[in-house]
């Protein structure tokens, strides 16, 4: 019969393959020793594939354990670059807000600085207008008693009077035209600073979202390769257990063949070769035994 050995793992996990093939005898032919020394070739084989494939496992399972440490640190590192990331946009935001917030308070305070300037020009040019359309009277007299007269004895300062006031006023109405400009320069100003905060803001956001994808994408690759790490334990978990049982029967086969023939024992339970060794010598002793019947 063709002997079971356990193949290379590979994708599919572990499998039994045939390695290699004996002749097939009749059971009722063969001796019980040279049953017992195929059993125990077969057994040997077999420990020797599953040694193989033991060591092939682990081999694979530090491997994974690797592979998840590096996930494990890979996720840490996200994490720390998110957490500062997020404190970094928080004081963004604050700095930002505080810029805001100052810009809007100077903007504010210097276009009512401006606005009452602008008030107290109109107030002063329109108290000279007033005073101006109160002193035509004046000047229309004196133009008539001139006429009358002929004498220009206080004329010449009156007209020098009264062009100061004209270049007064006009003054009064460039400062004022002045500060009107320098009022829409603030807003514009102010309206560009907004404009700059809202587009970092929205950058911001739109890293934000990136990390947080790429944050999942590992998280996803972890959830991975636990699964995978999952399998390897339940594949070794299944080979534990049959190489326990082929223990188990061996030494059951050792303790009724010592105990039937009352041989002495001093073989440790986890030696299975000894046991099998033992085995066989009662066994030829038996077949001996028969022979000489």
């Amino acid at each position: 019969s063709a002997l079971p050995m356990l193949s290379h793992p590979g994708h599919g996990g572990l499998h039994v393959t045939r390695s290699r093939t004996v002749p097939a005898w009749d059971a009722t032919i063969l001796p019980p020793s040279t049953r017992l020394l195929l059993k125990r070739q077969e057994l040997v084989e077999v420990e020797k594939a599953l040694q193989g494939q033991r060591e092939e496992l682990w081999r694979r399972m530090e491997r994974v354990a690797q592979r998840r440490q590096q996930l494990d640190q890979r996720e840490e590192q996200l994490q720390d670059l998110l957490l500062k990331y997020e404190a970094f946009l928080k004081a963004s935001a604050a700095r930002r807000a505080q810029v805001l917030q100052r810009a809007d308070v100077g903007q504010g305070a210097r276009a009512t600085h401006l606005h009452q300037e602008l008030r107290g020009l109109l107030h002063r040019r329109e108290r000279l207008a007033r005073r101006l359309r109160s002193l035509r009277c004046f000047r229309e007299y004196l133009e008539a008693v001139l006429a009358h007269g002929g004498q220009f004895q206080d004329i010449p300062a009156m007209l020098a009077r009264f062009r100061a006031l004209a270049a007064a006023r006009a003054a009064l109405a460039q400062e004022a035209e002045a500060g009107r400009e320098r009022l829409a320069q603030g807003w514009a100003q102010l309206r560009r600073y907004q404009e700059m905060a809202s587009s970092e803001l929205l950058h911001t956001h739109t890293e934000l979202a990136q990390l947080r994808t790429r944050l999942e994408a590992t998280r996803r690759e972890v959830l991975q390769g636990e699964s995978r790490w999952a399998h390897v334990q339940g594949v070794a978990t299944q080979k534990t257990l049959l190489l326990g049982q082929i223990k188990l029967a061996v030494l059951n086969l050792f303790q009724l063949a010592t105990a039937w023939l009352k041989v002495p024992t001093d073989v440790a339970l986890e030696d299975t070769e000894a046991q099998l060794d033992t085995v066989l010598l009662c066994m030829q002793d038996l077949a001996a035994i028969c022979a000489k019947l």
